[in-house]
């Protein structure tokens, strides 16, 4: 079975001896930051460090959050990264167009990954999202969403995470990541975000302490009963095809038997 991603580790691109640390904490992918976790006068480091790091293969993906295209680091970002053999994907942030997404994809022959973060960003979500085939993903940054909408509410963001999912499915691309939870200590108030995220639609979430890793996971993966219930769907189906009841009543179909063997699927990274 393919082992979905469900964690993505943050971890600020100037500090090696961290980023050594993240790469066996148990993540599914781990992304080296060289954008916002990084000070200005430490960007140059950052970018040595993460290049001098990805000339060998990791344990695991490694992604790098590249500064924004239009800022005065981005020239010099891709193509430190490009050809590198432990670089896995560039995450590009703040895309605002199509056109980042392409300009992005001459400089460096990797999987991209677009965060869209602004009011204009969610607007081009699927022109975005089929801007170029090497674009593998699309994802929220709601940090820089809030401020950009003026959102206090959390309830605020969800037409805009329901707009960057149904964007990405559209697309043709794997179910987005949601965005970081920012208080790494409140793990319940991150299993609560995770249980809403999931029923949104989202398919695991960005993390920025390890701690935080075991709560993504678990919220993300199927419940027993879950995992049953698939079963038993998988099982009538085999037996008799087309549109039916199941013994308790609840109706299936081919939609309900697709959601099955993607919950089992889930259920065997286990």
């Amino acid at each position: 079975m393919t082992r979905f991603p469900l964690t993505w580790l943050y971890v600020p691109g100037d500090r090696p001896h961290v980023v050594a640390k993240a790469l066996v904490a148990g993540a599914d992918v781990v992304v080296v930051d060289l954008e916002d976790a990084v000070a200005p006068d430490r960007k140059e480091y950052a970018r040595a460090a993460t290049a001098e790091l990805l000339t060998e293969l990791q344990p695991v993906p490694v992604h790098v959050r590249v500064n924004a295209l239009d800022s005065p680091w981005a020239a010099a970002d891709l193509p430190a990264l490009a050809g590198l053999p432990g670089l896995s994907g560039v995450r590009l942030p703040k895309v605002t167009a199509p056109g980042e997404v392409r300009q992005a994809a001459v400089a460096t022959p990797v999987p991209l990954y677009a965060l869209l973060e602004s009011a204009l960003g969610i607007e081009h979500a699927y022109a975005i999202a089929t801007a170029h085939p090497a674009l593998r993903g699309i994802a929220l940054g709601e940090a820089d969403l809030r401020a950009d909408l003026g959102v206090r509410a959390d309830a605020g963001l969800d037409w805009p995470r329901s707009r960057v999912i149904v964007a990405a499915r559209a697309a043709g691309l794997a179910p987005p990541s949601q965005t970081v939870y920012p208080d790494i200590r409140d793990l319940d108030g991150l299993a609560a975000s995770c249980a809403h995220g999931r029923a949104l639609g989202f398919l695991g979430r960005a993390a920025i302490h390890p701690r935080q890793l075991p709560v993504i996971e678990r919220a993300y993966l199927p419940t027993e009963a879950e995992t049953e219930h698939a079963e038993t769907v998988i099982k009538a189906a085999s037996a008799n095809e087309g549109a039916q009841a199941l013994p308790d009543g609840r109706f299936i179909d081919a939609a309900v038997v697709a959601m099955a063997r993607r919950t089992l699927s889930l259920a065997a990274r286990s």
